[in-house]
């Protein structure tokens, strides 16, 4: 899901969400902050800095840790949540970077242009409520294995 509007200092931004509810919409002003206060272009909410979250599945987030931290060596970053889908960011950003990723692999696409663009990204901390395979969670391990080869590509290439 994707929402756009102007917040407090006039900047369009852009809202991704996945479309799923495992991310809760009345956080909306915590992932603004950063930005109407112009300490960020992109801002990341985090299931692991410390907002409340029912348990997640273990491997899932064994290969999001992973993931994570390749994202961080790759592009020299600390990010803690590079897999999250609740983003926020200046429309601007979006004028001069093609994405091209349709499923599972557009996190670390936007992530590797964002990181390779030296964006100032934030993340804050969000409540996460996750779903497992029974409720209809889709992302398989072949999921993970496209991610880490799209960071890997995106390194090199834009």
């Amino acid at each position: 899901m994707r929402l756009s509007r102007k917040v407090n200092n006039g900047v369009d931004v852009v809202f991704i969400q996945d479309a799923d509810l495992e991310y809760d919409p009345r956080e909306y002003s915590n992932l603004l902050k950063p930005i109407e206060e112009d300490k960020a272009d992109v801002v990341y909410g985090s299931r692991f800095l410390g907002g409340g979250r029912r348990p997640i599945l273990f491997w899932n987030m064994v290969a999001n840790k992973i993931l994570t931290y390749c994202t961080n060596i790759l592009y020299n970053n600390i990010l803690s949540d590079m897999e999250t889908g609740y983003k926020v960011f200046k429309r601007v950003l979006m004028q001069y970077m093609p994405l091209h990723s349709r499923r599972f692999d557009f996190e670390p696409e936007f992530t590797a242009k964002v990181l390779k663009r030296k964006a100032r990204l934030y993340e804050v901390p969000i409540a996460f409520n996750p779903r497992d395979y029974s409720q209809g969670k889709k992302i398989k391990a072949w999921d993970g294995v496209i991610a880490l080869w799209t960071l890997v590509k995106y390194r090199f290439v834009d």
